[in-house]
């Protein structure tokens, strides 16, 4: 679709008046179509979480025997608005743009021994009672820490800059910052921030699967811990109940690869908060500002 319905230069009536595309089609939903669309997507969603090397021919055989009477076709087009696609143990949300500079990665070997060391970001899938959503973190390795985060109904760039900047604002800057070779952290939008914060740039290698493991794993955790226990109806209760998830896993949630301890007393190199500090805590949480909502 060429038309931009957030562009705020050019409203959509004057948009289908230049591409000659009359207004009724582009406002035209099939109500039946569009319900059953969402049902599949949270299907293939929920399956794909469990087996990520399921590819359209697997994915299709897999709804037919639930039930679903759909051709590979339909399939391919809902998994790649969803951004899936097999081969990597991820969604592939952010393709790569022949335009862009692909740094090399700089992890391998690497001993990631202190925080702000290494920072790393990726997108999901986010759905939403009537529709869906892509989701952007970015993470400190060495704790696990979840630093920011940030929502949006379109893959544009601009989401993931947001989520950036506000990591930076809030934590300074990382040595290193990872991440895969989607357009949107490698358009000069983005990674023009790091180059001036002198970041090195790090990017996974096309096929590596565990280039990125942590910030993977932090998908399929909060997937599982939360987005399938709800039913999120809008975006903005997504947003809400995620702001909630995420101070709960890095305050809270106990990491096993942390020797039990939280990101929060990793990344602080705190001791343990009591009860009664985590409820203080989440009470001024709620009242301010904060840079995960």
């Amino acid at each position: 679709m060429l038309i931009e319905p957030e562009n705020s230069m050019i409203s959509i009536s004057r948009q289908c008046e230049l591409l000659d595309f009359p207004r009724s089609s582009y406002y035209y939903r099939s109500a039946q179509d569009s319900g059953c669309n969402l049902l599949l997507m949270r299907l293939i969603d929920e399956q794909f979480t469990k087996a990520p090397f399921y590819g359209v021919r697997r994915m299709t055989e897999w709804l037919r025997r639930h039930g679903h009477q759909v051709n590979p076709k339909r399939v391919r087009r809902l998994m790649r608005m969803m951004g899936i696609e097999a081969v990597y143990p991820k969604p592939r949300l952010s393709k790569a743009s022949k335009e862009h500079k692909i740094y090399p990665y700089l992890l391998k070997g690497l001993a990631i021994d202190r925080p702000n060391h290494v920072w790393s970001t990726d997108i999901t899938f986010i759905r939403t009672l009537h529709g869906f959503a892509y989701l952007v973190a970015i993470m400190d390795w060495y704790s696990r820490y979840v630093l920011s985060w940030e929502l949006s109904n379109t893959l544009e760039a601009d989401f993931c800059v947001r989520a950036l900047r506000n990591a930076l604002a809030q934590y300074g800057c990382p040595e290193i910052f990872n991440s895969d070779q989607g357009s949107q952290f490698t358009s000069q939008e983005f990674t023009s921030i790091l180059l001036e914060n002198e970041i090195k740039i790090s990017m996974d290698g096309r096929g590596r699967v565990y280039d990125n493991i942590f910030i993977e794993r932090l998908w399929r955790t909060v997937k599982y811990e939360e987005v399938y226990l709800r039913e999120y109806r809008t975006v903005s209760e997504s947003r809400f109940h995620l702001n909630a998830y995420f101070y709960f896993y890095n305050t809270e949630r106990l990491h096993e690869s942390l020797n039990y301890r939280t990101p929060y007393e990793v990344y602080y190199d705190k001791e343990p908060m009591n009860i009664l500090t985590k409820r203080a805590s989440y009470q001024m949480h709620l009242k301010q500002p904060c840079f995960l909502s």
